[in-house]
């Protein structure tokens, strides 16, 4: 079974029976959401801006063994977990005005979980959903403004197929700027009354048949 734990903005905690990943640990003083407090075998930064780059927050699930970080695009494999940068853009522009993006996909007890980042591509290219088609859970951000909005979102899940789809990167309670609310996300998808939950858990022989949307419940 692996458990998914939304810590708030892009970070996630992923725990699989021997090993545990986050994803995108922020700088709670950037961004006014609260002081992250995760351990993890193996971190995953996908760029490097202070609400996703802040890995030094993050202990290890071992005394005295620091985590693994990964920042940026190649092929990784540690405690059992193997992982696949991918490397994407966070604007439309080819990186000018924002610059590069990582996109992950982790297989966890042979769950394939793909972490988008800032994604600022409103489509994906033929390559990097040929590298991406194992999506069995997709991390997507909905907030706009830095990253792909919830209009956008359609376009890309479409191109993924994944059987869960989780949210990220939206408008929270304290957080410093302005990003669009999850409600509009949702209503994009025709699920407005989906309920958050505080922690997922799923394995391969779970996974839904038809597309499910997955709303969780900041932890930190």
């Amino acid at each position: 079974m692996v458990d998914i734990w939304f810590q708030g903005q892009a970070c996630f905690k992923v725990k699989g029976k021997t090993t545990t990943l986050v994803f995108d640990p922020y700088d709670d003083v950037y961004t006014g959401l609260p002081k992250l407090k995760v351990d993890a075998d193996i971190v995953c930064i996908t760029h490097d801006h202070p609400d996703h780059n802040n890995s030094k927050i993050v202990k290890g699930v071992n005394e005295g063994e620091d985590p693994f970080v990964i920042a940026g695009p190649g092929e990784y494999e540690k405690k059992g977990i193997n992982i696949v940068g991918v490397a994407s853009y966070h604007d439309e522009k080819e990186g000018a005005d924002r610059g590069r993006n990582t996109i992950y996909v982790a297989t966890v007890d042979e769950v394939n979980i793909v972490h988008l980042g800032d994604l600022g591509q409103k489509k994906l290219t033929q390559e990097q959903v040929s590298e991406l088609s194992t999506c069995d859970i997709l991390l997507i951000p909905v907030g706009g403004v830095y990253t792909i909005s919830a209009t956008d979102a359609p376009d890309i899940i479409a191109q993924l197929e994944p059987k869960v789809i989780i949210p990220m990167h939206y408008k929270l309670p304290g957080l410093k700027y302005d990003l669009a609310p999850v409600d509009e996300f949702l209503k994009v998808m025709g699920k407005e009354s989906t309920e958050k939950v505080t922690k997922y858990s799923i394995s391969t022989d779970k996974l839904p048949e038809e597309p499910e949307i997955v709303l969780l419940d900041p932890q930190a």
